[in-house]
């Protein structure tokens, strides 16, 4: 008994029949999902961590090693511009792609503050759209960096008062 057509091989819906050519494509399949989120992981937690630090090194790299200078700053601010803009474009390419991948409608995305007051509720479309897997790593990966910064400057940064506010 065949089944719907996945690509270019047939796949069995019969419980105990196993289609062998079918299992390749699927597993295929399951590596490359796998594979676009741990990218997918990889750029979200180096748009924290790594282009920050990057950005900084470059930047120590072009000013004067014992004072601080605008150069510096400025090589800095352009470094981490550069670094977190293509790692913006390279989450919202593997996004799209995934989304061609698992057969995800293409919806419009719009910011919510170009929508019209009439347009449907952002709760609706998700509703209807669901998230995503990478979404989730993107979401997951954005509280993981929220609670560290706030655990940091609980913890471990010391009094942000300076001394001479102090009575």
């Amino acid at each position: 008994m065949s089944g719907p057509r996945t690509g270019d091989r047939d796949v069995t819906l019969a419980s105990g029949d196993k289609d062998v050519q079918g299992a390749e494509p699927l597993r295929f399949m399951a590596l490359k999902r796998l594979t676009m989120a741990g990218v997918t992981a990889f750029i979200a937690i180096n748009l924290w961590t790594g282009a920050p630090l990057l950005a900084v090194w470059v930047g120590s790299q072009v000013g004067d090693q014992s004072t601080l200078t605008m150069k510096a700053v400025f090589v800095v601010m352009l470094v981490l511009a550069v670094l977190v803009t293509a790692m913006t474009v390279a989450l919202t390419w593997l996004s799209n792609t995934y989304d061609e991948l698992i057969g995800r409608p293409r919806t419009e995305r719009r910011a919510p503050w170009l929508r019209s007051m009439r347009a449907e509720a952002e709760g609706d479309i998700s509703s209807r759209v669901g998230i995503t897997a990478l979404e989730r790593v993107v979401i997951i990966s954005v509280y993981v960096a929220v609670i560290t910064l706030l655990v940091w400057l609980v913890f471990f940064a010391g009094s942000m008062v300076p001394s001479a506010w102090k009575g």
